[in-house]
C-alpha cells in the first residue's frame, strides 16, 4: 500500500538565507517553484490546472512581476484546494486578503520580523532629511567637497508625530526618543498596551497631528482608508518647514502635491524610501536637493531577510501540519470568527 500523497507548496519567487529549513519541508509536503514568467503564463497555468491540488502557496514580495497582484482575477482562477498563503513582508496590499478570506483562502504576514530594521531606516532618513545630507554628500562625490550645503536642524526639542504605532510605529518611537524629540501620534485608536507604546507618546488626532508636528513619519499599511492620505489639503495644514518621513508605502502619500510642497519650500525636506509607481521615481523628487532617497530598502539586511523568511516558513509548516496560519493577517482572522 501506499501512502497519501503530500500536500503541494508553490513558493512563488527565492528562499535565499533560510535554504536548509525550506529544504525541510520537504519532509512533509511536494514544494514546487515558480521563480520566472509572468501574470499572463500564470493565469494560464491557473486555467489550465497546473496547480490543481496545490495546498499553500509561499511567496516573496518580488514575486509580484510573476504574477502581478493577488487580486480578484487572479484568486477566482486558484485551486479550490488552496487554502494557505504565506507572504514574504509586513505590508500586504500585493494581495487582495478580503477576496481571499470570502474564497476560504487564510493569509499571513510577517509582523514583528521587519520592526527593527524598518524603523532603523527610519531613522537614518530622518537624520538624512534634518540635515539635507544628499546635498553635501554628492557635492563630496563630485570633488566640490560640500558644494552649496545649507544648514540643517537638531532634533532636540522638536515635535515628532507619529503615523501609526503599530509594531514599526513604536520601534521607530523608541529609537527616535533618544534624540530627544517631543513624541505624539495617531492611530485608528489610542494604544492599550503600554509595549505598543514604550516611549509614552501622547495620542492626538489626525489634525492636530498635522498641525503641531515638526516631524512626521509614516508608519501605516496601505489600505482603502490609507490611499492618498496625505495630500495637498493635509500638506496645507501642515507647519511650514516640515519633514515628511516615510517607509511604509509611496501612495499614502500624493506624489505630485508633496512635489508642489517641497517646491514652494513647505517641507524643508523628505526621507523617502518608498514610492507611488515603484520603481519609477517622481522626476520632481530625482532632481530636489530636499529630499533623501532610497530604493524601498528598509528590510535588506541579511539578519532580518532571514527572520522574514523564517516566519513565512513557520507559517507554511504550521498550516501543513496544524491546518492555521501562525501570524494571519486582520481580514483571515475576521472570517473565522
Amino acid at each position: 500500500m501506499t501512502g497519501s500523497p503530500k500536500p503541494i507548496v508553490l513558493l512563488l519567487g527565492e528562499v535565499l538565507h533560510a535554504t536548509k529549513e525550506w529544504d525541510e519541508l520537504a519532509g512533509i509536503a511536494e514544494l514546487r517553484q515558480l521563480n520566472h514568467g509572468n501574470r499572463k503564463q500564470f493565469l494560464k497555468n491557473c486555467h489550465s490546472g497546473v496547480y490543481r491540488g496545490l495546498l499553500a502557496i509561499s511567496r516573496t514580495y518580488d514575486s509580484v512581476e510573476l504574477t502581478g497582484r493577488f487580486d480578484q482575477e487572479l484568486i477566482d482562477l486558484l485551486p479550490q484546494t488552496l487554502k494557505f498563503i504565506s507572504h514574504n513582508g509586513a505590508g500586504y496590499d500585493q494581495i487582495d486578503a478580503e477576496a481571499c478570506a470570502n474564497r476560504g483562502i487564510s493569509v499571513s504576514n510577517t509582523p514583528g520580523a521587519a520592526d527593527a530594521s524598518t524603523a532603523n531606516t527610519a531613522i537614518f532618513l530622518l537624520l538624512g532629511a534634518l540635515r539635507r545630507a544628499h546635498v553635501p554628500a554628492t557635492a563630496l562625490r563630485e570633488g566640490r567637497w560640500r558644494g552649496s550645503m545649507g544648514l540643517g536642524h537638531d532634533p532636540d526639542g522638536k515635535t515628532l508625530g507619529i503615523l501609526g504605532m503599530g509594531g514599526i510605529g513604536s520601534a521607530f518611537a523608541l529609537r527616535a526618543a533618544t534624540f530627544g524629540f517631543d513624541i505624539q501620534y495617531h492611530n485608528r485608536n489610542p494604544v492599550v498596551h503600554s509595549s505598543s507604546n514604550p516611549t509614552k507618546a501622547r495620542y492626538v488626532s489626525f489634525e492636530e497631528l498635522l498641525r503641531t508636528s515638526d516631524v512626521i513619519s509614516i508608519h501605516l499599511p496601505l489600505n482603502d482608508a490609507t490611499r492618498g492620505l496625505i495630500g495637498r489639503k493635509e500638506f496645507r495644514k501642515m507647519k511650514d518647514g516640515v519633514v515628511i518621513v516615510n517607509t511604509a508605502r509611496g501612495k499614502i502619500i500624493d506624489e505630485e502635491a508633496l512635489v508642489e510642497a517641497l517646491e514652494r519650500d513647505k517641507l524643508f525636506a523628505a526621507g523617502l524610501d518608498v514610492f507611488d509607481k515603484e520603481p519609477e521615481i517622481h522626476p520632481g523628487l530625482i532632481k530636489s536637493d530636499k529630499v533623501v532617497l532610497m530604493p524601498h530598502v528598509g528590510t535588506s539586511t541579511v539578519e532580518t531577510q532571514r527572520k522574514m523568511e523564517l516566519l513565512v516558513i513557520d507559517n507554511v509548516r504550521n498550516a501543513l501540519q496544524r491546518g492555521s496560519l501562525l501570524t494571519p493577517v486582520v481580514e483571515s482572522r475576521k472570517s473565522r470568527m
